[in-house]
């Protein structure tokens, strides 16, 4: 009996001893940390010989720098688009120049020299190189004109750029660990660190925090091998040249004077005439008409002085509107962009003008680095003459970021963005020339970009008359200023509700052929509008047109200014 109850022992133990095993394989396969290490190179883009994998602000970009001669160099779109954008490459006149607030510095192409406003000067190296129709910039000349902070490192070839970032947070290893490719101890290992190394917070997980190591590896790490997070501030490593700006010792209030001839410029008494609290009047007196930068000017000085006169300040506007005419072609060459801002100077200071104001729309994303140049270049004239400069914008989209609001909060006087035409003639879908909801969120976004004493809240004096046809999607529109808004109503018995959700007035007519709707601009949305103003403490409101307002919007206005 026992011999035959042995081997079925035996075999028992084995069984027991297999399951042991399986489960000794599964929890070591789960809890015991992978010592994988991923290949440095590979992580970092496998830079080639003399190249130069870049990373900026804990990111790695998809571009490589040059190693030439012992220098670090970079595309100039790298440079644009990660460091800094002032750098800027007029690929139709092949020139490299730099905008400081006072003066334009001009590169020599493969050339230790460069041209400022005293002159030539010279570096101990080449300050542009230009490598198979690519052009580089020298990284250390980059840092003279950058506040940033870069380190070069070997195996791989790479450099770790800084440049100022809002609420940076760093940390210190606490305990000896591993910065993992990704959150979880079966991820490959990036970079082992030790206790006291300092660590940047990217993200916050649950268990495992994203950090980036100096030595630019960015991944995973526990929680328990770190201390708490805490923010540091930038510092600055140079002395960074100021771009000085007008800003006036009251809030602005400026309405729109559409001219469109000389004799245009005669009715300036009539529209202005109950027009308390205005401050500010822009005459649309100058036209970008020609791709070699041809400027048409109704400006006038007789009207200048009326206006100083009446107590307002004129700033001359500019439009690009002409339909034969494509901005690009203008604004991609330095020397055009030049010819705009030498004649508008000129006609500024002809007639006593006392700022400029661009309103240069439709700007396509293939410009919009060549139409922030111009608003650069254009600034430095206005500082020199002391003009005020201000720029009108779209409510910030995604569509429209190259508009690059940031800048111009840097390099203009007033940042004013149209908070109107949310539905258009030409839309699919009737709808508000601008609801206190497209009004607001428009202040909000360009409020992380441009500060709240530069930003002025455009608004319109107009509104739209929608026809909806029964059956059909043809939806048309016309305009009507507030009074002809309120005679239309009138006149076809309308009925009319406040509608709290768009802050404003509306009015429906079921007709024969078609719905008519109309969302009222008037003394109550107005009022709504302007209380915006106020919450966010802005610069001011910008106003169009004048002649489409009744008398007592002024009134409404002028309250929330104080």
């Amino acid at each position: 009996m026992r011999k035959k109850m042995t081997p079925v022992l035996m075999v028992i133990v084995l069984i027991v001893l297999v399951i042991i095993a399986g489960v000794m394989t599964t929890v070591i396969k789960k809890y015991i940390p992978s010592n994988n290490e991923m290949d440095s190179a590979e992580y970092f883009g496998a830079p080639g010989e003399n190249e130069v994998a870049v990373i900026v602000n804990n990111q790695i970009t998809p571009a490589k720098g040059k190693l030439i001669d012992g220098n670090v160099y970079l595309k100039d779109e790298t440079v644009s688009q990660y460091i800094n954008s002032r750098f800027y490459w007029d690929a139709a006149e092949k020139k490299m120049i730099y905008t400081l607030p006072e003066e334009i510095i001009e590169f020599q192409i493969d050339s230790k020299e460069y041209i400022t406003a005293k002159g030539k000067e010279e570096e101990d190296y080449e300050i542009v190189k230009s490598v198979d129709e690519d052009f580089y910039l020298a990284l250390d000349f980059i840092e003279q004109y950058t506040d940033m902070q870069y380190t070069a490192y070997e195996d791989p070839s790479r450099i770790v750029v800084l440049t100022p970032e809002r609420n940076r947070q760093q940390t210190v290893v606490e305990k000896s660990g591993e910065i993992r490719l990704k959150g979880g101890i079966k991820s490959d290992i990036l970079k082992k660190v030790e206790a006291n190394e300092e660590l940047f917070v990217l993200e916050e997980l649950e268990d495992w925090s994203k950090v980036a190591s100096a030595d630019g590896y960015a991944g995973y790490i526990q929680k328990t091998k770190i201390s708490q997070p805490e923010a540091v501030e930038w510092v600055s490593q140079k002395e960074m040249p100021e771009y000085t700006s007008i800003q006036e010792d009251y809030k602005i209030n400026l309405a729109w004077h559409q001219v469109t001839s000389q004799e245009g410029n005669g009715a300036l008494q009539e529209m202005i005439g109950a027009a308390t609290g205005l401050n500010t009047i822009s005459p649309t007196w100058f036209s970008l008409v020609g791709e070699e930068g041809e400027i048409t000017s109704l400006a006038s000085k007789e009207y200048v002085d009326q206006a100083h006169a009446a107590g307002l300040e004129v700033w001359g506007l500019v439009d690009n509107f002409n339909p034969d005419m494509k901005t690009y072609n203008v604004l991609s060459f330095t020397s055009k962009r030049a010819k705009v801002i030498e004649k508008l100077v000129q006609e500024a200071k002809a007639v006593g003008l006392d700022g400029i104001n661009v309103d240069f729309e439709s700007i396509t994303e293939e410009t919009g680095p060549h139409y922030v140049q111009f608003l650069r270049e254009l600034s430095i004239a206005c500082r020199k003459e002391k003009l005020v400069l201000s720029v009108d914008n779209p409510v910030p989209q995604p569509y429209n970021m190259h508009y690059d609001l940031k800048e111009q909060g840097i390099v203009v006087d007033y940042v004013i963005i149209m908070g109107y035409d949310e539905h258009y003639n030409g839309d699919s879908q009737a709808g508000s020339v601008a609801s206190i909801g497209f009004v607001r969120s428009g202040i909000e976004e360009a409020l992380l970009a441009v500060p709240k004493e530069k930003l002025i809240s455009g608004i319109p004096f107009y509104t739209r008359v929608w026809a909806e046809p029964y059956g059909s999607s043809n939806v048309t529109s016309e305009v009507l200023g507030m009074n002809g808004a309120s005679n239309y109503v009138k006149e076809h018995n309308m009925e009319v509700v406040w509608d709290e959700s768009v802050g404003q007035n509306v009015a429906e007519l079921q007709a024969d052929d078609a719905l008519y709707r109309i969302w009222m601009e008037d003394e109550q949305s107005i009022e709504e509008k302007m209380k915006l103003v106020q919450e966010y403490e802005l610069g001011g409101v910008a106003e169009w047109k004048l002649g489409f307002e009744r008398d007592s919007i002024w009134e409404i206005i002028e309250k929330y200014l104080q």
